[in-house]
């Protein structure tokens, strides 16, 4: 076995991603106010091919510079847009025909690795690093997916929280189109 060398690595140039399919999930985040975890959901995001994102409220914009150092150039290859409200975008999501999703702790969640087909195309809110996905946002989604956890720790950091659903969902998602990509 060997690591393979950069170049060695298939990949399709920044070019050529535009006009490939992109997985049919938007990431939708509610406030997340680090530049690095919006640049790694960027990152991830561009990784599985993902629809877009929207950066709401606080959350940095993809063109600041703090953003581009952790995404590595993923704010050029992943469509992305910022001003609008965490709500509107939920609502513009469900106006597109999306199942809208809180990657969320709550009482009646769904987990990760079981979404079903019918969640599909599918708008995930990620939340805040302190907060989470807010209340109001919460009772505008139609389900809420979780990450089993068994350590003594309640919380993922959202980028990382972000790139477990993002693979999971991928995978859920391509379990049922196997002919997508």
């Amino acid at each position: 076995m060997r690591k393979l060398a950069h170049l060695e690595i298939p990949r399709p140039s920044a070019g050529a991603v535009a006009d490939l399919p992109r997985v049919p999930i938007r990431v939708i985040t509610d406030d997340v106010r680090s530049a690095h975890n919006v640049g790694a959901i960027l990152r991830t995001s561009d990784a599985f091919r993902l629809e877009r994102v929207v950066l709401c409220g606080i959350s940095p914009s993809a063109d600041q510079r703090a953003v581009r150092k952790t995404s590595l150039g993923a704010e050029e290859t992943v469509p992305w847009e910022q001003g609008m409200s965490v709500l509107e975008a939920v609502e513009t999501a469900r106006a597109e025909g999306y199942k809208v999703a809180a990657l969320e702790l709550t009482d009646t969640p769904t987990l990760i690795h079981q979404a079903p087909a019918s969640a599909f195309p599918l708008a995930l809110v990620v939340g805040n690093e302190v907060d989470g996905v807010s209340d109001e946002v919460i009772a505008a989604c139609d389900l809420a997916l979780e990450i089993p956890q068994w350590g003594a720790k309640q919380s993922l950091n959202v980028s990382v929280a972000f790139g477990i659903a993002a693979h999971a969902l991928t995978r859920s998602f391509l379990d049922h189109h196997p002919d997508f990509l």
